[in-house]
């Protein structure tokens, strides 16, 4: 378990960080790619380290430590807040797999990409699988040194298996078409697989890592890592989302002063009552959502202590909670977007830009505010969730 001293060394770093992130901002936007300088000031951080175990020479952060860590980066630039989510989210999915594709990943930056969407195909061979496909919308690739993909393997009795497979990203092809209004900088290119051999030890079951898998570690049992995948991912989504908020609150009071409200007698945005109101909404929508991921990381690492996973009631309250953490972060930014003028929309103001990624964020399957909302209203009235993904 991480120290409070390393706790502290990382945030400190990823803060001053922070200014550096933002002022790149419109060039990681203008790149589809964020700048070299964003990754090296997190790998000097320790950012991506702190989801890779002790045993691997990580620092091993908890789910709550993580969070703070992912949302502090997220306050300086959206696009590399969310691959910092990536990153760390699908380093912890490499636990998944056996010590020896473990020791592989990890002896690198390990920085890992992932899509779940089983696009693919493996094709049993000698000593592992032959893997072909094409994988849309993989955030962070090309800056990954590896990827897990999801395919489909024909079984013996003609019955198809959903499986992930670990693959080095060295192995890959990335399509340059990565042309969107949010979330720019993700470079989340489409990615091809041509006969890819994959051994048998970086291929784990989908059914497996997204609902029974408690961590494949060296040391078995009750880790306090071995965290319910679907919701673990969730908590550091809604993490994003919150310091995406943040950033956005920082960015609004920092254009306040001197501001006026045009065509009126107010001199001054600030002194106005309702400029008043829309900032303690925002601010309160922000923290609220930060509070209530409180509850899902006692769930989750009370499991986790435990060497359990949470029950499918967890499961399915803690998908609404999370979606609905990132609706109220999405609605602190919207408000505090809707109160800055007619000028917000210029290109060279920051905060446009977390306006729009939040915005585009927001519509990753993941997040999607009604589908989560009934999953968990189904627990709450004594039905089962309706689905596995959980």
């Amino acid at each position: 378990m991480a120290t409070q001293e390393e706790l502290t060394s990382v945030l400190d770093a990823v803060r001053d960080a922070v200014p550096a992130l933002r002022r790149n901002g419109a060039a990681a936007e203008e790149q589809r790619w964020i700048p070299e300088e964003n990754i090296e000031l997190l790998q000097r951080a320790g950012v991506f380290r702190t989801a890779v175990p002790r045993e691997h020479g990580g620092l091993d952060f908890d789910v709550a430590q993580q969070a703070q860590v992912i949302a502090e980066v997220a306050r300086g630039c959206p696009s590399t807040g969310w691959l910092t989510m990536v990153w760390l989210t699908s380093a912890w999915c490499a636990t998944l797999y056996p010590d020896q594709a473990q020791k592989e990943v990890f002896e690198g930056s390990g920085r890992v990409s992932i899509v779940f969407a089983p696009t693919g195909t493996l094709e049993p061979v000698e000593g592992g699988y032959r893997l072909d496909g094409t994988w849309r919308f993989n955030s962070g690739c090309r800056g990954a040194d590896w990827d897990l993909l999801a395919a489909v393997v024909e079984q013996p009795d003609g019955t198809a298996q959903e499986l992930v497979a670990l693959v080095p990203t060295s192995e890959l092809a990335f399509a340059d078409d990565w042309h969107v209004s949010a979330g720019a900088a993700t470079g989340s290119s489409t990615t091809t697989a041509t006969g890819v051999f994959v051994p048998a030890h970086r291929v784990v079951p989908l059914e497996e890592a997204m609902v029974s898998a408690t961590g494949n570690r060296s040391n078995t049992g009750a880790t306090g890592r071995n965290y319910g995948l679907l919701g673990y991912i969730m908590s550091s989504v809604s993490a994003t989302f919150v310091g995406m908020a943040r950033g956005a609150f920082e960015l609004f009071l920092e254009r306040l002063p001197g501001r006026g409200i045009t065509y009126t007698q107010w001199t001054e945005q600030s002194h106005h009552p309702l400029t008043q109101q829309q900032v303690a909404l925002a601010s309160s929508k922000i923290e609220a959502a930060a509070a209530l991921s409180h509850s899902w990381h006692r769930v989750l690492q009370g499991a986790a202590d435990a060497g359990l996973q949470p029950s499918d009631e967890e499961k399915a309250v803690i998908r609404g909670r999370t979606a609905y953490a990132a609706q109220l972060s999405k609605e602190a930014v919207e408000l505090l977007f809707a109160a800055s003028g007619g000028s917000v929309i210029r290109r060279e103001v920051d905060l446009q830009r977390f306006h729009r990624d939040i915005q585009g964020f927001s519509l990753h399957a993941l997040v999607q505010l009604n589908a989560n909302l009934e999953v968990q209203g189904r627990v709450l009235l004594g039905l089962e969730p309706g689905t596995y993904f959980l």
